[in-house]
Formats: C-alpha cells, structure tokens, sequence
C-alpha cells in the first residue's frame, strides 16, 4: 500500500471530504481478505475510525451499538492489516483490502458470510483451515480435537501425519475415490496443524513449489 496517502494529512482530509458519509456519519465498509479474496465481513466506519485505519494501516471501525471506535481483533488478536483502501462511484461505500490474521467472525468462524443461499466453490479453502487452525492454537475451544493435537504435542502431531499418510496409500491401493478423497482431506489437515505448530505459513509452502516450476 502507498504511503503517500496514508502519510499525507491533507490528503486524508480531501478524502474525507469525497465520501458521502449518511445522517449518522457513517459509511459502509466491505472487507475483503487480499489472500483468499473472500468478503469476511462488513461493519461502519465514520471519519475519525477512517482517519485512524489510514495512520496506522489496521483496520479500525464504528460501533453503533456502542457509539465508540473499535480496532478488529483489538482483543483476540485477530487483527485486519490494511493493504488496499477504495470507495465506489457513488461515493457511499467502501472496499478495505486486508490482510487478516486469524478469523474474521466473532463467532470463531472465518468468514461472517458463511450462510450459503447458492454455494460457491472456494478455491483456496486450504489458507481458511491454516487459518482457523492457528485460531485454535492461540484461543482453545473447550472440546476441539485441533486443541487435543496442539496439547499433545509434536510427537502426536506427527504421529498422526504418518497414520494418515498410510491411510492414503491403503485408499489408493483399493481404488476407492471417495475414500481416497477422505483419507488425502485428513492428511491435509494434519498437515496444516503441523506446519502451525511449527510456526511455519501456507505462503512458505506455495514459495518453494512455486520455486519447484523453474
């Protein structure tokens, strides 16, 4: 993201001076993970929480219940660093580019929008699990088996990297696709609590196939 906005007061203020804030004050913002390119939430900021996101390139909004800014993830962590900021045509709304770090939802879910009226096929549902791993990680639910792995340790993490690798050679070896399926889907996943275990990132991983293409 350019600096010269987010460093330039006057700037700023011809900004806000653009934006058709309504009555209130406030403006819808949409937020859009940069990774996944997935909208996980949506809330309302007015010029001082805009003012503020732009200072300090993390998201910050307007709680209309409580009449008071509020910096996501200010609490558990989960924090949006800004890397994009638009607004429409209109001029009444807008888009934040973020790079989020855990889950967007209060509820521990990555995505607000997760109520599906006509499904679409995700297509990088591998950084949602990391990122709901990693969630786990740092504020354990009561019953989740991730937590129970995390608890246990290395020694049962990777022990249940070797089991599901064997299991994906016996599904393979019976030519079962549907089993085949399930058996990668949960070496996968036990991959992932492995490389958050080790405090290793998806993007690490991309990095070196995509250096395995040369």
């Amino acid at each position: 993201m350019s600096d010269y906005l987010v460093d330039n007061k006057d700037k700023i203020e011809e900004l806000l001076e653009d934006i058709k804030f309504d009555e209130k004050g406030l403006v819808p913002a949409v937020v859009q993970d940069i990774k996944t390119k997935d909208v996980v939430m949506m809330a309302y900021m007015n010029k001082e929480s805009i003012r503020k996101t732009l200072k300090d390139k993390v998201a910050c909004y307007y709680s209309r219940s409580r009449s008071e800014l509020w910096i996501k993830g200010e609490t558990s962590g989960n924090i949006q660093n800004l890397k994009g900021f638009y607004y429409d045509c209109d001029k009444d709304s807008i888009l934040l580019l973020v790079e989020q770090v855990g889950v967007a939802c209060h509820t521990g879910e990555y995505s607000c929008f997760r109520n599906a009226v006509i499904p679409y096929d995700n297509h990088d549902i591998i950084n949602q699990v990391y990122e709901l791993i990693k969630n786990r990680q740092k504020s354990p639910k009561e019953g989740s088996y991730t937590n129970y792995l995390f608890e246990k340790g290395l020694d049962k993490i990777l022990k249940k990297v070797g089991e599901e690798t064997s299991e994906v050679i016996i599904g393979a070896k019976n030519k079962d696709k549907n089993e085949l399926v399930y058996e990668i889907s949960d070496l996968i996943y036990h991959l992932l609590v492995l490389i958050v275990n080790e405090d290793l990132k998806v993007e690490d991983i991309k990095k070196e196939l995509e250096n395995r293409k040369k």
